[in-house]
């Protein structure tokens, strides 16, 4: 019954009402652009809000005490969309509920795996920040009666923005070559910006899934080396590619490390060059009818040189 009237209320105009946690995010803003095409009415939160006048849009800003404030404009929004952090989505359950949450679509990643294992210790605090916030939105919306769909997206790239290719092409600017330990054939599955947004606009509008994890994926499946090679290309750049040893990516790294763009950069990273961090998206397919672009960057998805 309950999915039923959400249906209903997709199919109105006068009740698209959704509200977005993480709206000047890369996904965010993505997500914020496809929703205005299809007649959403968006309130968008966020830390740091953005003033743009949009008719179908209202901004407001977001911060952690808001989730213990009584809301003064009290209005009912059923669906909402997380592109920010998981980890961060617990302190605004109060704040939901008070809007009257219904079904709740949550961004959350595959570093959950991916990095759970790793012999760096902020890595693994991610992973475990991602696999407590998951727990904590299932145990909360069951607890409420919310419908629920988490979403994983592998390598997510897109506009310049992304802390993926865009880091990587940052690289090659700079320093006209890019490094690799071993072979870097492991396995890829980078997902565009755009396609994420896209599925989460679909779990949000496919009422009859509820309750469930589902792993994204980009459309194709290449090797570490490769998208590299297709970085390089994309910046008109004949590619450079240098193997080095492991202890050589020690050295390496000690000297990113006094540049804050690659200080987040590990030993780890370096090593799963060789790894597979592949993933079966065969039931978000099927279920959310989605189909992502294969790997093939623009110009709109590559850093400024001066960026």
């Amino acid at each position: 019954m309950q999915c039923a009237m959400l249906i209903i209320g997709c199919d109105s105009s006068m009740n698209k009402q959704a509200g977005v946690l993480g709206a000047t995010s890369l996904v965010g803003e993505e997500l914020l652009r496809q929703m205005t095409q299809q007649g959403w009415h968006i309130t968008a939160f966020s830390r740091d809000p953005r003033i743009t006048l949009h008719p179908q849009i209202e901004w407001r800003g977001l911060k952690y005490q808001d989730s213990e404030k009584k809301i003064v404009e009290k209005k009912d929004i059923p669906f909402w969309l997380c592109v920010a952090p998981i980890w961060v989505l617990p302190a605004y359950f109060d704040l939901l509920l008070s809007f009257s949450a219904r079904r709740i679509v949550v961004l959350s990643s595959t570093s959950r795996f991916t990095k759970h294992t790793s012999c760096d210790m902020n890595e693994q605090k991610i992973a475990d920040q991602i696999i407590s916030g998951e727990e904590q939105v299932q145990s909360w919306a069951s607890a409420h009666h919310i419908d629920w769909i988490i979403l994983r997206p592998t390598l997510i790239y897109g506009y310049g923005r992304d802390k993926n290719i865009a880091q990587i092409a940052r690289f090659i600017q700079r320093f006209k070559f890019f490094p690799v330990f071993g072979s870097a054939q492991g396995l890829r599955q980078p997902i565009h910006a755009a396609d994420v947004a896209a599925a989460c606009l679909s779990a949000l509008n496919s009422c009859s899934v509820t309750d469930h994890c589902y792993d994204l994926t980009g459309g194709e499946t290449i090797s570490y080396r490769e998208m590299v090679t297709r970085i390089f290309k994309a910046l008109d750049y004949a590619p450079r590619i240098i193997t080095i040893p492991l202890w050589v990516f020690h050295m390496v790294l000690w000297g990113l490390h006094w540049l804050p763009r690659y200080r987040h950069w590990t030993v780890d990273m370096a090593k799963r060059m060789n790894q597979d961090l592949i993933f079966d998206d065969c039931d978000t397919k099927r279920d959310l009818n989605i189909f992502p672009r294969s790997f093939s960057l623009t110009a709109a998805d590559l850093p400024s040189q001066n960026g």
